[in-house]
């Protein structure tokens, strides 16, 4: 990962700024990951995430993960669903970075955080891949 890269914590209460450029980068990723009504939405989702990282250049995000644990009020299907399977957990909801920063380090470079957040709160870490499209990026990313 190129040294300009920086990795942050992005905290509660979220900028506008932040907002936008989080929802532009993830609605230019759709169907990779899911859209999003609006940024109306994101905030609410961002609100009830328990972690939420941005990569940035310049203080410019370039993408982002999107995390929850068990007990949020979150109602996505895959979500609901990981919630009957575990009592503790990290749910990976989203993670986008743009395209021309991608293949970078940037993706691994987030989940290493994911992994050291997990492994501090002996938390597994769970999170699903689109098939329905197929999301062929992040299959190859996820091998």
């Amino acid at each position: 990962m190129s040294e300009s890269i920086k990795i942050d914590e992005l905290n509660f209460p979220f900028n506008n700024k932040d907002i936008l450029s989080i929802y532009s980068i993830n609605q230019a990723n759709t169907p990779e990951v899911g859209s999003l009504e609006s940024t109306e939405k994101l905030r609410e989702l961002l609100n009830i995430s328990t972690l939420v990282l941005a990569a940035k250049i310049c203080n410019e995000i370039i993408g982002f993960v999107v995390c929850l644990e068990a007990g949020s009020a979150y109602t996505s299907p895959n979500y609901k669903f990981i919630s009957q399977q575990a009592e503790k957990f990290v749910y990976i909801d989203r993670i986008a970075i743009k395209d021309q920063h991608r293949r970078s380090g940037i993706g691994k470079s987030l989940y290493e955080i994911i992994f050291n957040y997990s492994e501090k709160f002996e938390l597994p870490v769970y999170c699903e891949v689109n098939t329905k499209p197929k999301n062929q990026p992040s299959l190859d990313f996820h091998k």
